[in-house]
């Protein structure tokens, strides 16, 4: 999923682990550098370089590079870091580094490093990109150095990783990866060699189809209080802490029991005691999904070489988590730059694209808000693609223009090149003028649609009726005048909201506009709002669709508090679809049962099974299609559990014999399908319908007649595809 390939291919956990013992315990005759320092890499210029390794305990080493020099003593398991001070970019330089054996690097730049990570846009190669061919054929540029981090999951940090620094050519940029080196990482690099002059070092450390989690050191888990749950997790998974061994010696104090306890069942000739389970949460990272896992195996390797800052694509596998992401991200960020020691280093990350997810449209904009929220985070920025995506790809091949976006922001804010534009529009301030709302922007500069169409992917509401409507955009200078002749007295905003928005505003560089909302969204009652007769019953049951299971819990239930008879029961059916307008639909009518319990959801154990022909119908919708009136005499319910099939044996008017309709009829089993249909027969239509409960999202929801074979929503699986889903049953009490 999402670029992800099978993990044995990559290399097993086992053999990684190993792979990190044998690191951290080199042979005690020679000194050792990590794989991170090699050949032909480039060293981050004009900050202290932390250089480290293994030699004999007590053994001083001695490293020299450019003409400078650092000193540092073997510590008792043999660990030593030297620190070089600053050094200018140039180079080839060869970097010696002595102790009771010598080392020597050949072809040392010193330069821009960054690290680049992420999930599999950032992974995809540029083999895979937009034209990979003459990409691939251009891409000979010895000032550019490339060190493909190969893919590993560990229990543990490990010490060191396989990979080996490259000059950048041809062949090296289109080998190995996922079709090659990172395309966003290159086309970043490029871009800053271009304009920077200098050497540039990139260290493509991803893993397609992972989640953020998985990349977070514990100390970043450890920083953010909306993560103390999975901080928790990894310390109980990590037999170095106390809360590890503190569980475990209860694991083994239970164990020593159980034995003693089987020892005696033995000798007595009776039964044993179960034996105790190890707990699943004392388990090490065992996944590559697991917190901690490719932070262990790929970046824990390669830290505290010096870098200037890291770039980052990945959150197509978080995307359900909306607001959440925002801490993921400060944890991810904050962890990374505390094992570093280098302070608030930069990073700058890509924002998801558009794409087909299914079901909630608003999904992928809630999650864009989450990542706009991030660049609070010191240091931070955002580059925004919504213009360049591919709807029918969760790959798209433009990572030219990725790489671009990204390089504008490290220009501007990190290399101080204020010409640079790095940012589209972002929203500053919404007004109402009248029936009027105006948006004003900054990085407005040039204000314009890009491509010459009307401006795209507004949206409005009013303040008194209706919901979010397309709006009229007209360019006032930095800022929108929008207006709809659906609304009045506008009160709020969204733009590019839904998960295939590519909308066309930008500035004069031709940098989008991001997705945003404003303002405060009316809280409407359509039912107190568009129903007089409501406000004479009593609310009896409301219950959340979305909550939909075998056994129905209403969100309210006030059976208790409503005693005596009733004189008539109604319902309320709400739906948001996709395109977030709501049908809804009203029905009262004299009360069929004064049994409360049988005129809610009808379930087996709610003991109801009606059909039969209700009297003195009262119908209200905004459906279209739905016949409305007071008093119609056409009505008839179908409540029941059971499995049903579409002959018409209760001669219902109107109503098929071969089609599910408003005349069908139950068989068993009684816990089966279950059915709960209001209908019009004299008109021929189904009211609305709520069917197969126990599927949840997979229920039958709808308000009007079906256009299929199944005219009452049977089969038809949708309630997944609503973003909002509301029953309310009420009651007038007799006087």
């Amino acid at each position: 999923m999402l670029g992800m390939r099978d993990a044995a291919a990559r290399g097993g956990a086992l053999a990684a682990l190993i792979f990190g013992l044998t690191a951290a315990n080199p042979c005690a005759a020679e000194v050792r550098l990590p794989r991170v320092f090699a050949s032909h890499m480039v060293l981050q210029r004009q900050i202290p370089l932390p250089v480290w390794g293994w030699a004999n305990a007590g053994e001083t080493v001695t490293v020299q590079v450019a003409g400078e020099t650092a000193r540092a003593q073997a510590n008792a398991k043999g660990e030593w870091k030297a620190t070089l001070p600053a050094l200018k970019a140039g180079g080839p330089h060869t970097m010696t580094v002595s102790g009771s054996s010598v080392i020597k690097l050949e072809d040392v730049l010193v330069g821009e490093v960054w690290l680049c990570s992420g999930q599999s846009n950032m992974e995809q190669g540029i083999g895979m990109c937009t034209n990979p061919q003459q990409e691939i054929a251009a891409a000979a540029n010895p000032q550019i150095r490339l060190l493909l981090v190969p893919n590993r999951f560990t229990p543990q940090p490990m010490a060191d990783m396989e990979g080996a620094w490259k000059a950048c050519t041809p062949r090296t940029i289109a080998e190995d990866g996922w079709g090659g080196f990172s395309g966003v990482a290159y086309y970043f690099g490029r871009e800053l060699q271009r304009t920077l002059s200098v050497p540039v070092g990139l260290i493509d450390a991803t893993w397609g189809g992972t989640v953020i989690q998985t990349w977070t050191p514990p100390e970043g888990f450890a920083a953010v209080p909306a993560l103390k749950g999975d901080y928790d997790r990894v310390l109980l998974a990590d037999p170095r802490t106390a809360a590890h061994k503190q569980q475990l010696a209860k694991v083994i104090s239970d164990t020593e029991a159980w034995l003693a306890g089987t020892r005696k069942a033995m000798a007595a000739g009776q039964t044993a005691p179960a034996m105790p389970t190890f707990p699943a949460e004392l388990m090490p990272p065992s996944n590559v999904q697991h917190a901690t896992a490719l932070y262990n195996g790929m970046v824990n390797p390669i830290r505290p070489f010096g870098i200037r800052g890291a770039i980052w694509y990945q959150g197509e596998s978080n995307l359900g988590e909306g607001k959440l992401y925002t801490e993921r991200m400060k944890a991810l960020i904050g962890g990374w730059r505390k094992v570093w020691g280098q302070g608030d280093f930069p990073f700058y990350f890509v924002q998801v694209a558009p794409y087909n997810y299914g079901n909630n449209p608003a999904t992928e904009p809630e999650f864009w808000e989450a990542q706009t929220a991030a660049q609070a985070i010191p240091n931070t920025g955002m580059a925004v693609i919504n213009d360049i995506g591919d709807l029918a790809d969760i790959h798209p091949k433009n990572k030219q223009d990725v790489g671009k976006r990204l390089a504008f922001w490290a220009l501007a804010r990190t290399y101080g090149k204020s010409e640079v534009v790095h940012m589209g529009p972002t929203f500053k301030t919404m007004a109402a003028e009248g029936a009027k709302l105006r948006v004003t922007f900054d990085n407005a500069a040039g204000l314009k649609s890009r491509d010459g169409k009307p401006i795209s992917w507004f949206e409005i509401i009013d303040k008194e009726e209706g919901g979010f409507v397309k709006a009229e955009a007209v360019i006032d200078g930095s800022s929108v005048l929008l207006s709809s002749p659906e609304v009045k007295s506008p009160v709020a905003v969204r733009f590019a909201w839904h998960m295939l928005a590519e909308p066309n505003l930008s500035n004069g560089a031709g940098l989008p506009a991001n997705s945003f909302r404003a303002g405060d969204v009316p809280k409407r009652d359509l039912l107190a709002i568009n129903v007089p007769e409501a406000k004479q019953y009593k609310l009896l049951y409301d219950l959340d669709l979305g909550k939909m299971a075998s056994d129905i819990r209403y969100d309210v239930d006030n059976r208790k508090a409503l005693q005596g008879p009733i004189a008539r029961v109604a319902y309320f059916l709400e739906l948001t679809g996709q395109d977030g307008a709501t049908q809804y639909l009203y029905v009262s009518m004299d009360a069929f049962s004064q049994e409360l319990g049988k005129v809610g959801i009808p379930t087996p154990a709610s003991g109801a099974k009606f059909q039969q022909n209700v009297t003195n119908m009262n119908v209200l919708s905004n459906v279209k299609s739905i016949v409305n009136g007071a008093g119609l005499k056409g009505g008839n319910i179908e409540f029941w559990p059971h499995n049903y099939g579409p002959p018409n044996n209760a001669s219902v008017p109107n109503a098929s014999g071969a089609d599910w309709d408003f005349g069908d009829e139950p068989v068993e089993p009684t816990d089966g399908y279950g059915c709960m249909q209001v209908h019009n027969h004299d008109a021929k239509q189904t009211l609305f319908a709520i069917n197969n409960w126990k599927s949840g999202s997979g229920a039958d929801l709808g308000i009007g007649t079906r256009q299929a074979k199944e005219l009452d929503w049977t089969f038809a699986a949708n309630a997944g595809t609503y973003l909002t889903k509301r029953l309310r049953v009420l009651v007038l009490p007799r006087q």
